[in-house]
């Protein structure tokens, strides 16, 4: 059914004699009235069903004949200059609005233009009568005031100019002036300087992608400006407009440029793009181009996605998002390409003399792999895997036409073809190359190779992982990963990882190791406990791939054990001896060692650049060399701890002598707990023993150390023990804005404590601001006299922000107790969404349930925590009564979510 649109009639009735002023309110209402009542009607067929393509013709229809109405009317009440202007203005839509394509909150875009016979002033008087109206109707309205000699001069200079003129459109006014505009635009505008144009314009697109992200697959994509987004669409085709001169698309299929198969591809996406820009801003009420998660969880239930057992609605609607716009930007990279193309007649007599045969029937031609009779593939078909190596190899990239044969030819790679010895040993020569290897892959799974190759592959291809910790989707994540580790084998990132470097140098099989990164999440595609899932892919995929039994088998542990190595070393405390014993056992021989820290250490830095941190450095290696330390010894019992106790107190004793009387040492260290005197260094124990006399004239000492190398500072407490000791030091770091990344907590038998904390900023740097900390000092000394209430000081620091909260996907709080890891403790792990003071309030309410927290890891991924508390009761025993332990995740989930 057609749309009313307004007429003259409706906005100047005939026989109206007033003034435009003394009209002008009447007018408006009529206008916003007809907006109003078009937008909504508008809204109802896109709800029922109407398409991307009809909805933003409809949308600039309505606004062609409210646009045009106007302009016409105000025409003829502008009196004498009315009959200045007549014949000699035009109103013409540029842009998105000149295209046709206007979304709900799209920007209007319209261009004056004039011959330059009557004064610029006389124009941009009547311009701005006109724009002042668009303005009252709430309109984001674009706008310039020019001539053809402005427009070709102006266009000469700026790409921007230039594509807006490629899509201009007439609107009211003088039609001859337009048309002269329009022949200008093909005859003097476009020829000129095309092929800088064009390489201007692929510079730009490529300044965008790095803008709104590199990749296709960011979790919250841009829809306009993101890669396989909007714009990629109407850069290929200004590209092809200025190399063609044409006006309609079809004409790009009539030349032979296009398929029909392709000219459908690129409607049918415009068509889709639209169809979901369009939701974005009814649903918003704005110019809305972010997918943000919310977002994505509406438009999943606009488009008719539904759960699918554990698969969510929105996993689907954005699987199948990040596969269109892969097939926008190889429909935008492939009409782009074709239109830098050159003549190439004399060339290819010239490159049949000058390009390189490399073997299997590929050339080298200046830079590029070519394949000048496509039919060894058909005859080959492990010729495919072959062209991804020997590109590798000789260091160029792939021409057009071999990426194109290579996805014509994706149906060729079949179970014979992955069993094919060729074609594995093919991919190992890959995997084992020292340059080029994750380009390699990324190339393969850009043309969809790799997903063939390694069926398995598909389960994670586009995969979303819904959370603000990882900014990709799984593939994504894992090339990442498999760029990082090698970086780490080719020795790259010494300076910043001297010991995974040096490491990297003793791995035997450097294929088995990129293999394992390569399928470390391929069990995320169905389902929970991807590890073992994962795991139970590799005996198939490797006895196809031709792998040993010995490399199987590695592989498969790898896989299954990706997740061990970062939990024990962030949430597991690494003094523990009988621990680290347990896990040194579990990893069998050192080399499964090494490979399973190698692919920890690439899994965590994959998953964003500020996820991997000088502290977690730290921890991973301490767990490595520990861990070590004991497969080299090949000894797996406990060493007799009595005499190793002896001996540390005797060396400490020597190292203070002349500092501390010899009585006076000696009681003090048979104080400690054995604990800390056999996991802490010898001069550590030497200078805290410093602080810890101290206490004999006062009741309080910190000391601060800077650790700028390892990005955080290490803040000691001693004091005597009082109830609530470690939430009310915590309560004062929170108040303070400090950042709290481990605690390690000894109680001595004479009731002196010692509290060595790892802190740094929220932001991650070390704090050296020497006032800031002694307002901590200050705080710290008040709130343990007394005199300060620590929850005053907390709740000051919890100040209402009027920024809008970063939308994510929240996950319920989780409790975990584990009362096997520890033979000494309970250990309480936390998962829940960070919020100011949460580590006080969850120290506090430890405290109230009774309990006395003996070690304290900390880690915080963007919008949640993950905190681990080792804990004992009054007594000092585990908690091993259900209800006690019952309590315990009841009372602090509680606290948690109820929490401001």
């Amino acid at each position: 059914m057609p749309m009313h649109l307004i007429s003259a009639a409706e906005i100047f009735p005939a026989g109206d004699k007033r003034s435009f002023d003394e009209r002008r309110s009447e007018i408006l209402e009529a206008c916003k009235r007809f907006i109003t009542d078009s937008h909504e009607e508008i809204r109802q067929r896109h709800a029922a069903g109407a398409s991307g393509t009809e909805v933003v013709h409809q949308l600039s229809a309505v606004m062609d004949a409210m646009v045009s109405t106007l302009f016409n009317g105000i025409l003829d009440l502008m009196g004498a200059d009315s009959k200045r202007l007549t014949g000699h203005l035009t109103l013409a839509a540029v842009g998105g609005y000149g295209r046709g394509e206007l979304n709900p909150y799209s920007d209007v875009d319209i261009m004056f233009l004039h011959d330059g016979s009557v004064p610029v002033e006389v124009v941009e008087a009547f311009a701005q009568k006109l724009l002042y109206f668009l303005w009252d109707l709430r309109l984001d309205v674009g706008y310039s005031v020019r001539t053809p000699a402005d427009c070709i001069e102006m266009a000469a200079q700026d790409t921007t100019i230039k594509t807006a003129l490629i899509d201009s459109r007439f609107l009211a006014g003088h039609q001859p002036l337009f048309g002269i505009l329009h022949k200008t635009v093909y005859s003097q505008i476009l020829p000129k300087a095309s092929d800088k144009f064009i390489k201007e314009k692929i510079a730009e697109m490529r300044r965008r992608r790095d803008k709104y992200g590199a990749t296709i697959y960011l979790l919250e994509p841009n829809i306009k400006e993101g890669e396989g987004g909007l714009r990629d669409l109407q850069t290929a085709l200004w590209v092809a407009q200025v190399k063609y001169k044409f006006e309609d698309p079809k004409e790009l299929v009539i030349k032979g440029i296009l398929s029909e198969a392709e000219m459908e591809v690129y409607h049918s996406a415009l068509d889709h793009l639209w169809r979901m820009r369009n939701e974005l801003h009814f649903h918003t009420r704005r110019k809305s181009d972010q997918m943000n998660f919310d977002l994505q969880v509406h438009l999943a239930g606009f488009l008719g996605y539904v759960d699918r057992g554990k698969v969510l609605a929105v996993e689907d609607f954005m699987r199948d998002y990040y596969r269109h716009a892969a097939r926008v930007e190889h429909f935008s990279s492939t009409l782009s390409s074709r239109c830098i193309w050159r003549d190439e007649g004399a060339a290819k007599i010239l490159g049949y003399f000058v390009r390189r045969p490399v073997g299997h029937g590929c050339f080298v031609l200046k830079g590029e792999l070519i394949i000048p009779d496509e039919s060894v593939v058909d005859k080959n078909p492990a010729v495919l895997m072959q062209i991804f190596e020997l590109a590798q190899k000789h260091g160029v990239s792939l021409n057009i036409r071999v990426k194109w044969l290579i996805r014509r030819s994706l149906h060729l790679v079949n179970d014979k073809f992955r069993r094919n010895r060729e074609v594995n040993q093919a991919f190992m020569n890959i995997l084992r190359s020292e340059k080029g290897m994750a380009d390699t892959l990324r190339l393969m799974h850009h043309l969809e190779f790799l997903n063939e190759y390694i069926p398995e592959f598909e389960h994670i291809y586009c995969k979303v992982q819904h959370d603000l910790y990882h900014i990709y989707t799984v593939d994504i994540h894992t090339l990442f990963a498999v760029e990082q580790i090698e970086k780490i084998l080719n020795g790259e990132l010494k300076k910043e990882l001297a010991l995974p470097c040096e490491i990297a140098r003793q791995i035997g099989k450097r294929e088995l190791l990129i293999l394992s990164i390569l399928f470390h999440d391929i069990g995320k595609g169905e389902g929970g406990g991807h590890a073992d899932k994962g795991a139970d892919m590799i005996p198939t995929i490797a006895r196809r791939m031709g792998l040993s039994k010995e490399d199987s088998e590695r592989l498969e542990f790898l896989v299954r054990s990706h997740l061990i190595f970062a939990h024990i070393s962030q949430r597991r405390d690494l003094a523990d001896e009988r621990m680290i014993m347990q896990f040194a056992r579990q990893m069998v021989t050192s080399e499964n060692l090494k490979m399973l820290f190698l692919l920890t250490i690439a899994d965590v830095r994959a998953v964003g650049s500020d996820v991997w941190t000088t502290w977690k450095a730290m921890l991973f290696n301490e767990l490595y060399e520990k861990a070590f330390n004991i497969l080299e010894r090949g000894d797996f019992r406990l060493e007799a701890g009595t005499e190793r106790v002896r001996s540390v107190r005797r060396k400490v004793r020597e190292m203070v002598e002349y500092d501390i009387p010899a009585a006076t040492a000696k009681e003090e260290l048979r104080a400690l707990p054995t604990r800390y005197l056999l996991s802490a260094p010898l001069q550590t124990i030497a200078d805290h023993l410093h602080l810890l006399v101290q206490l004999n004239g006062k009741d309080l000492v910190m000391q601060v150390q800077h650790e700028q190398d390892s990005g955080f500072s290490s803040f000691t407490i001693c004091t005597f023990d009082t109830y609530g000791l470690f939430s009310k030091i915590t309560g004062v770091m929170a108040a303070n804005g400090i950042n709290i990344l481990g605690a390690q907590i000894f109680t001595g038998k004479n009731g002196k404590i010692l509290d060595i904390l790892q802190v740094n900023s929220a932001q991650g740097f070390v704090i050296t601001d020497q006032t800031r900390w002694q307002k901590v000092e200050t705080d710290m000394a008040e709130v343990l006299h007394g005199t300060v209430q620590v929850s005053d000081l907390v709740h000051k620091r919890q100040r209402p922000t009027l920024l809008p909260a970063k939308s994510a996907r929240h996950f319920p709080t989780r409790i975990e107790i584990d009362n096997e890891v520890s033979d000494e403790y309970t250990v309480i792990d936390i998962y829940a969404h960070d919020k100011v003071g949460l580590l006080y309030l969850i120290t506090s309410t430890i405290n109230q349930l009774g309990l006395y927290i003996g070690v304290s890891k900390i880690s915080t991924k963007v919008d949640q925590v993950a905190d681990v508390f080792y804990v004992r009761d009054i007594f000092g025993h585990k908690i091993v009564s259900e209800e006690k332990l019952e309590e315990v995740r009841t009372t602090l989930s509680w606290a948690i979510d109820d929490w401001q």
